[in-house]
């Protein structure tokens, strides 16, 4: 045997989480990998290449006739195998999820994803005056305040409609000289818009060590100031507090998000399907009365303010 072949095989860069999926779950399903950070989403007929087989076809220009078929394989691409597995997890225990099925997670050969979809990646106006914009863009001239983020090398960059909706938040509310929360920060975007909008102090926790890596590689390359951490590092009271993560470890988190709220500080939710309204307002009527303060392609922003003197 030569040493050729003696060498372990190079471990896979990227992994893909496979899901079975009923035609009626499909679009809940895209959305919430979305949400989930997968940095692609594709949608295939499970029965292909099987008597079974069923052709989509839509007018061109419109949209298809249906988000998937009967039988539907959905396949999103993560960065690692642990992100993959993580979303298999939350996804598992989502209602949406009841009559679907996690077929498995499986290595992806090393190919250069980010080159292959730089074209397909525009700014995004956040506001008119607001921007994200990749790196390999110059941002528009109506950019007065900018974001450097790049689709596929990070948790989060803007798009999907639940990141809109809280920077559009933070937009609508600058934190200026206040002390800021992100949990769940992913590619740290929240963190970074409120640290633009003049936050005094921003702490940046996300129980995955990748995200946090990320967040403090964005956080330097936007020249922003942070403190970027594993949980524990969110200690205290905040006048704001960030979650985009999805409903279910919403709820789980009610009691330590509301107690990081100091007294007249906000609470700001996303990751919510507008149907879930209703529980998150059950799950944290015990310390704040959630609101829903903006609607999007089907998900919702919530927030509420803590009673109490305004922090100065």
């Amino acid at each position: 045997m030569s040493a050729a072949d003696a060498a372990p095989a190079p471990a896979a860069r990227w992994h893909e989480l496979v899901l079975q999926v009923p035609e009626a779950q499909v679009e809940a399903v895209c959305d919430a990998l979305e949400a989930l950070d997968a940095l692609s989403v594709a949608v295939e007929d499970a029965d292909a290449h099987t008597p079974a087989e069923r052709a989509l076809f839509g007018e061109p220009g419109l949209p298809p006739p249906a988000a998937g078929w009967q039988r539907s394989q959905v396949v999103a691409l993560f960065d690692t195998e642990a992100q993959a597995r993580e979303a298999a997890g939350l996804l598992a225990v989502q209602d949406f999820m009841a009559d679907a099925a996690v077929v498995g997670v499986r290595p992806v050969a090393d190919t250069d994803w980010v080159c292959l979809t730089q074209s397909q990646f525009e700014p995004v106006a956040i506001t008119p005056d607001f921007w994200i914009v990749p790196t390999w863009h110059e941002p528009p001239a109506a950019a007065r305040t900018v974001l450097r983020l790049d689709p596929g090398l990070a948790f989060g960059t803007g798009t999907h409609p639940t990141t809109r909706m809280c920077l559009r938040w933070i937009a609508a509310h600058p934190p200026r000289g206040r002390r800021v929360l992100d949990y769940g920060c992913g590619s740290g975007i929240l963190a970074m818009a409120a640290a633009r909008f003049g936050a005094q102090a921003v702490d940046a926790v996300d129980i995955d060590p990748a995200a946090v890596e990320a967040t403090q590689r964005n956080a330097a390359a936007n020249g922003v100031r942070l403190s970027a951490g594993l949980p524990e590092r969110a200690q205290g009271t905040y006048d704001v507090v960030l979650a985009n993560i999805l409903a279910t470890p919403l709820k789980v988190l009610a009691p330590l998000l509301c107690a990081h709220v100091a007294p007249g500080g906000h609470l700001v939710l996303a990751g919510i399907l507008e149907r879930q309204a209703e529980e998150l307002r059950a799950a944290y009527a015990p310390w704040l009365a959630l609101q829903v303060q903006e609607a999007d392609e089907g998900w919702i922003l919530m927030t509420a303010q803590r009673l109490g003197a305004t922090p100065p």
